[in-house]
């Protein structure tokens, strides 16, 4: 046997592998909502965007294997992927929301330049472990106005305030279900008609305010936590998610739910909770992934995108970024609202 017919075998072998791990990936995405509380499916779902690499190489080795089906295999694959990807890098904002920088919100104070754009931040602080000086100076530098948190405890919330946080953010609404570990809205205005659950969710307590913008139009926010998909909770975590798109009934409020959703896009119950309604503010704004997890381990990357900001009809986002928290694995997700 020689050389050539080694190689070739050897890029057939590695072809086989990598388009099998590819056609699993792809597969599991296009499986119906009834079927995506399978166990694990949706943590294969949530690599959907990692499975276009798998199957770029298996189609480098394909080509060098001289194997047709799965060439033919791979680019169909990778055209799935640049359907359900593309969007995240094609802008679909008009110039005057999208163009516009977070420049256009300033002031330590939280006041806008724009009767119409809000910067708002959320971030899950791993169940108060955050660096809560460190959440403080982000809502300082980025000029902050609403901030949503989740997995906060009671000590956090002292650490924060111990912090500043009133100086920027003096408006807040806590719950926790448990006792033990909550969520959060802070603004830098009054927040009216605060409760502890707006989603009267069965993972956790999801509290909300109403923001009122200068032009005296109003956003509701929510900060959003998500039951995990984990051994014997995929269907707790498919409910959880459908809780929040049941909010589409309440055609009368403009909402804003900011948090851990602990799904991606790829996610059928995801897409199927923003509906026709809602949309996800990084696929919206068009300029690339919002990975957010896992932020806290040097030996890999941030792969998943399960933290969002989700928008209600009429508005728009712009200035979408990931800032690392130290003590937590999940990286903050910032981001300007504005409302046409």
């Amino acid at each position: 046997m020689n050389k050539g017919t080694m190689g070739r075998m050897l890029c057939t072998a590695l072809a086989v592998i990598l388009a099998a791990v590819t056609a699993v990936g792809t597969a599991t995405r296009l499986l119906p909502i009834g079927m995506s509380t399978i166990p694990y499916v949706p943590n294969i779902v949530a690599a959907t965007p990692w499975f276009a690499l798998t199957a770029a190489l298996a189609l480098l080795f394909a080509l060098l294997g001289r194997r047709r089906l799965i060439i033919v295999l791979m680019v169909a694959c990778l055209g799935a992927q640049a359907y359900w990807q593309g969007p995240f890098f094609s802008s679909v904002v008009g110039s005057n929301s999208a163009n516009s920088s977070s420049s256009d919100v300033s002031g330590a104070s939280g006041s806008s330049g724009d009767a119409t754009a809000l910067r708002v931040m959320t971030c899950n602080v791993y169940k108060g472990r955050a660096d809560a000086g460190q959440i403080m100076r982000l809502v300082r530098d980025e000029h902050v106005q609403v901030l949503a948190l989740q997995e906060t405890t009671s000590a956090f919330v002292d650490e924060l305030n111990k912090a500043g946080i009133a100086d920027y953010l003096p408006y807040a609404k806590t719950a926790s279900a448990d006792g033990k570990y909550g969520n959060g809205v802070w603004s830098s205005t009054p927040l009216a008609d605060p409760v502890k659950d707006e989603v009267n969710s069965s993972a956790s307590f999801m509290p909300a305010g109403t923001v009122s913008l200068t032009n005296g139009k109003t956003l509701r926010f929510v900060s959003v936590h998500t039951t995990s998909p984990v051994n014997r909770y995929w269907n707790l975590w498919k409910r959880s998610i459908d809780e929040i798109g049941a909010l589409d009934s309440r055609s009368n409020t403009t909402y804003v739910f900011m948090g851990d959703f602990n799904a991606t896009y790829d996610h059928a119950p995801f897409r199927d909770m923003l509906g026709s309604r809602f949309t996800d503010a990084a696929r919206q704004a068009g300029h690339g992934f919002t990975f957010s997890w896992p932020s806290d381990r040097p030996y890999l990357p941030m792969m998943f995108s399960i933290d969002h900001i989700v928008l209600d009809k009429g508005l728009s986002a712009s200035d979408l970024k990931n800032v690392k928290v130290n003590g937590t694995d999940h990286a903050a997700l910032l981001g300007t609202i504005h409302m046409s």
